[in-house]
């Protein structure tokens, strides 16, 4: 009897801490990696931020990753500003548009390896630049609109498997350049804007224009007679489908913070 009680004892002793050390146990309650699970913003860093007049916030109320933005601070934002972002913990979206940020000051944020959206437009950022954003795994939305990028920046993108959107209206990049990326990212949306998109399909009219006079062999009249009537049935479509997409792209695709 008194073996049996002290059995009982022991493996009580050892049964106890074993439930408090299992870290499969406790990782199936709390997992490292989600919302839940992320730790408050370093203060510090968070006042850095704020001082500027920038915000830091949570994405939502059941997910303390961050939101922070700098793009209406109260302050002129420089490369060095950034430099306590990657303190403040998990940042998945931030905006620096407007700012008056460099290429080096991507340094900084391509130290937030949670980062997903990044806006950068209409700041100094060029193709140096975007070199910083390939140590980026999980970024999927990035906005160049109004920035310094050509395509020699946007084929430095063509490694980053989780890019989904791109803006690059008001940039240097060519539909060349688009259609090199797109090559390498098949799942990429590239939003070029209206004047861009809209180069190459002019380019082939004119071409056309200018090669069918050699290739036509009929009369100038009777060509203009029997090309008129065609012109007239294919013209009533071409104004709202045109309409339609100008609309549609405006409002889906609006580059803008």
């Amino acid at each position: 009897m008194t073996r049996i009680a002290l059995f009982l004892v022991l493996g009580t002793c050892f049964a106890v801490p074993a439930a408090f050390t299992n870290p499969s146990a406790r990782a199936e309650d709390h997992p490292a990696d989600s919302p839940a699970a992320a730790a408050e913003p370093d203060p510090h860093a968070v006042e850095a931020v704020t001082s500027l007049g920038g915000t830091v916030m949570p994405i939502a109320q059941n997910d303390a990753r961050l939101d922070v933005s700098l793009h209406l601070a109260s302050h002129k934002i420089t490369d060095e500003h950034l430099a306590p972002l990657a303190q403040l913990g998990p940042v998945v979206w931030l905006n620096l548009a407007g700012t008056d940020i460099t290429n080096d000051g991507l340094k900084h944020v391509a130290r937030l390896k949670d980062l997903e959206r990044l806006h950068l437009e209409k700041t100094a950022v060029g193709d140096e630049g975007l070199g910083h954003l390939i140590q980026l795994p999980n970024l999927r939305y990035l906005n160049l609109y109004g920035t310094k990028v050509t395509d020699e920046g946007l084929a430095k993108l063509g490694d980053m498997k989780s890019l989904r959107r791109v803006f690059v209206w008001q940039t240097a990049v060519t539909p060349a350049g688009i259609d090199s990326l797109k090559e390498k990212l098949p799942e990429v949306t590239i939003i070029a804007g209206q004047d861009l998109k809209g180069s190459q399909p002019q380019q082939e009219a004119e071409n056309t224009s200018k090669e069918k006079p050699d290739s036509e062999a009929k009369d100038e009249a009777q060509q203009k007679a029997e090309a008129k009537p065609a012109e007239d049935e294919a013209e009533p479509d071409k104004p709202d489908d045109a309409a339609d997409k100008e609309a549609a792209e405006k409002e889906d695709d609006d580059p803008t913070p």
